[in-house]
């Protein structure tokens, strides 16, 4: 089959390109997935900078999300059969024709979605959910604060979070022109305010539109040069979940007062480490609860889209060819983006 290889593990995009390897075999409770299309993600990034550690038993082909129709059956592949067209959540090997992956890792693909949708939903909207539900425990009428409102995860989060009929969203973005994006997506009901925060201080804004409370729970991907920021726009009794550390792992000075004196919770968490049960549980969950939420039609980067009634809509920044898996990934990295980058088979 045709997969995306790397040179080595420590390559530029340049370094990428299309290359043989073996067909994989499905094994008891897997079946094999001929891919229709694939999203991208920052891990792939670092992944291929060298920076990501693989989990154990993992394919080393890039990619954790996808989106296909059911090739071939292993033993015990429970309900599924061949034809059937699903969308799948991964720990590696996505960027390929084929893949072969849990039963329990599947979800059915909605009629009438197409494959680039489909294939831009797992990672980003199971985060999304895991961080504001599973771990936050946001409720209605709570404050959020989710930074890089623009990026996938971001743009999963935001919708979550009105569907729960949170009081106050806030989010941040690098630009003006994503943030507008984000009105449009979200709505303009007085429940969100944007922030570009190369231009204000996210926690000053905070504080004046909260009366100085805060937030209740903050999804962060930033790290370093948001920690003290953040710090001071939790709430007492405050979530902060942190998904990655865009800016640095170290912070040289901080005061631990905040985090005592404030009740404040921090949790860090990562997807694709979890154990199986796990992530098959949260994907299950998922399926159950949002799923059903997710529009069929897309919402593209320009804040141009048609609803269908459902409150969840997927963004989709562009659609690359297999053969331009290169101009994909100098694409993410250049930070333009808004929503998900996906590329087709």
């Amino acid at each position: 089959m045709r997969a995306v290889l790397v040179d080595n593990q420590k390559s530029k995009a340049e370094k990428l390109y299309v290359g043989e390897v073996d067909t994989p075999e499905p094994e008891n409770e897997q079946v094999l997935v001929k891919i229709k299309a694939f999203g991208l993600n920052r891990m792939d990034i670092l992944q291929r900078e060298g920076h990501y550690p693989v989990p154990p038993g993992a394919s080393q082909i890039l990619g954790v999300e996808f989106s296909g129709t059911i090739e071939k059956l292993g033993p015990n592949a429970g309900k599924w059969a061949v034809g059937d067209e699903v969308l799948g959540l991964a720990t590696g090997g996505a960027y390929a024709e084929y893949i072969a992956i849990g039963v329990n890792f599947l979800l059915p693909k909605p009629p009438g979605m197409s494959w680039a949708i489909a294939a831009a939903i797992m990672e980003n909207y199971i985060t999304a959910y895991q961080a504001l539900v599973t771990i936050a425990h946001l409720k209605e009428g709570e404050n959020v604060l989710i930074h890089t409102g623009a990026s996938g995860v971001g743009t999963a989060a935001l919708q979550i979070a009105k569907a729960i009929s949170v009081k106050k969203m806030f989010t941040t973005a690098s630009s003006e022109s994503k943030l507008q994006v984000l009105h449009k997506l979200v709505g303009d009901e007085g429940a969100l305010h944007t922030i570009n925060y190369k231009q204000e201080n996210f926690e000053t804004k905070i504080k004046q539109l909260t009366d100085n409370k805060g937030v209740d729970v903050l999804i962060d991907f930033v790290g370093q040069s948001h920690w003290e920021k953040n710090l001071g726009s939790l709430a007492v009794d405050g979530r902060m979940v942190m998904l990655g550390l865009l800016s640095g792992l170290d912070v040289e000075k901080t005061s631990l007062g905040p985090i005592l004196f404030k009740r404040l919770q921090i949790t860090g968490s990562t997807l694709r480490s979890r154990s199986k049960e796990y992530q098959t549980d949260l994907v299950q969950r998922f399926g159950q609860e949002i799923m059903p939420n997710i529009s069929c039609r897309s919402f593209d980067d320009q804040g141009n889209g048609e609803a269908d009634g459902k409150p969840i809509r997927v963004v989709i920044h562009r659609i690359y060819p297999l053969a331009e898996i290169v101009k994909a990934h100098q694409d993410m990295e250049t930070d333009s983006s808004v929503g998900k980058i996906v590329v087709e088979i």
